[in-house]
């Protein structure tokens, strides 16, 4: 039975409410003794956060500094600005459609599972183009709870679309897996109630980035080896060229005083000469955490490596 959110048992903290390659759960330990002090003097009452994707560390800020008060998300991927703002405005009702789906996938033999997954893929796929992503409505609703299953049921929790948009992942191998977590979705809306969730590229930090404001960048990681090119999150890619662009943004906002952190692979995994983001943020504070290599197919070619944390405080 749902429960009306005032009736709602003390909720947990929110946590990402989709897998997501490249995630931050892991390294929110690591990352928090690099956040800026201003998070917890109060200096800082704004947060954005360009590429928001599973949003690990919106929602540890959320959770942790009630000090910000206002929240700007946003991401170019159409899907996931659906999920977020669905999920704001309409968190009960996403409930009842996912928990539906949920019972009737477990009520199948494993064969017609795999079958039931096809079938809402195709649907999901086939349905995109009726999709208005510049008009909220309640078609939103089944679009996000057909979201949420494809990424807790297909193989190794991926998004990945091809070049039209088309989700294709195939289906994975799980015995039990959490597609409705109805409290965490509950905690998710709540803290999404103060924040501004917008489709667009990085360049919108520019409309609302001020000297009270931290803005943290996860773009799509610079591959550090020709066979780990897993950028495909959207229907575009992010090249060289990209992180390029969004290096001249993270000057431009370093002039207007407000805290930046920015996240990426280090080329140096793979090659030592490999310059790359030493070279273009020479003038930052650049860090090098421990990261955990999931997503690949070689399960060889897993395990530690270094990610990049640059800073311009």
């Amino acid at each position: 039975m749902l429960l009306p959110p005032l009736l709602t048992p003390s909720l947990p903290k929110p946590k990402p409410f989709l897998k997501w390659a490249g995630g931050k759960s892991k390294l929110l330990e690591q990352m928090s003794h690099y956040f800026p002090q201003g998070l917890a003097d109060g200096s800082i009452n704004r947060y954005i956060e360009p590429f928001i994707g599973g949003g690990a560390v919106f929602f540890h800020l959320a959770s942790n500094y009630q000090e910000i008060q206002s929240f700007y998300l946003f991401d170019i991927n159409p899907e996931l600005i659906i999920a977020y703002k669905t999920i704001q405005k309409n968190v009960e009702e996403l409930i009842e459609e996912l928990s539906r789906i949920q019972t009737e996938y477990f009520s199948l033999p494993l064969q017609e599972q795999v079958q039931y997954f096809y079938k809402i893929r195709t649907n999901f796929n086939l349905r995109k183009q009726e999709i208005d992503i510049n008009n909220y409505s309640f078609a939103w609703i089944e679009r996000t709870a057909q979201t949420i299953f494809l990424n807790r049921t297909c193989y190794n929790g991926l998004f990945r679309v091809n070049s039209k948009g088309y989700f294709n992942v195939p289906v994975g191998r799980y015995k039990n897996p959490k597609i409705c977590n109805q409290e965490n979705l509950y905690a998710v809306s709540q803290a999404l109630k103060k924040a501004v969730i917008q489709l667009g590229d990085f360049e919108l930090s520019k409309q609302f980035s001020d000297s009270s404001t931290f803005t943290y960048f996860d773009p799509p990681y610079r591959p550090i080896s020709k066979t780990s090119n897993f950028t495909s999150y959207s229907e575009t890619n992010f090249s060289d060229t990209e992180q390029l662009k969004l290096n001249s943004l993270f000057k431009e906002l370093d002039a207007g005083a407000g805290k930046l952190m920015l996240s990426n692979s280090d080329p140096k995994n793979q090659d030592q000469n490999d310059n790359f983001f030493d070279d273009i943020y020479s003038e930052y504070r650049i860090e090098r955490i421990k990261a955990s290599r999931s997503i690949n197919s070689n399960s060889s070619k897993r395990g530690e490596i270094n990610e990049l944390l640059i800073m311009n405080y």
